[in-house]
């Protein structure tokens, strides 16, 4: 995610990210859920696949000293859910950032994805889910649900679960 869109993301979600437990599935160098972090959250978990990216992850996390907050898992994000990870019952904010041809190509390993964690998640969190252009957001559980909105190249839908 650009820096300008993690900015727009922020501004939307605000404070509501304080004290919930920041899920980045796609972790990348770990900026959403370091930044949920910096911005309240109470731990972060980010998922990230790419050995050597995990590792720029670890390395992120050391400097900003936030090694008691941050679980950091190398793993593929969808072997990783089929594992039934424990996360708590802090309510979520979770992040899904994966690259945008995940949607096309994996679309169902996707909506499958998003949905079972949305069923898991506690009351009070929030769903965050990017793409491109490509993707239909109406495929997404509870459609009407979301706030979508367009960010050139990128395409954004948040999803507040009820209390």
């Amino acid at each position: 995610m650009k820096d300008r869109l993690r900015e727009a993301v922020f501004n939307l979600i605000g404070p509501a990210v304080t004290g919930k437990h920041a899920i980045d599935l796609f972790a990348g160098t770990g900026a959403l859920g370091l930044e949920a972090l910096s911005r309240g959250a109470a731990r972060a978990t980010l998922i990230e696949q790419h050995f050597p990216t995990a590792a720029i992850i670890r390395e992120n996390v050391t400097t900003l000293g936030t090694q008691q907050l941050t679980e950091i898992v190398t793993a593929d994000v969808f072997a990783w859910f089929r594992g039934r990870p424990q996360l708590g019952a802090a309510p979520w904010v979770v992040f899904s950032s994966p690259p945008y041809d995940f949607y096309v190509d994996r679309t169902d390993q996707m909506l499958d994805l998003i949905g079972g964690l949305m069923r898991l998640a506690p009351a009070n969190s929030i769903f965050v889910v990017e793409s491109d252009g490509r993707f239909d957001f109406r495929l997404l559980p509870d459609a009407e649900a979301w706030d979508v909105r367009s960010y050139p190249p990128a395409v954004v839908g948040i999803r507040r679960m009820a209390s």
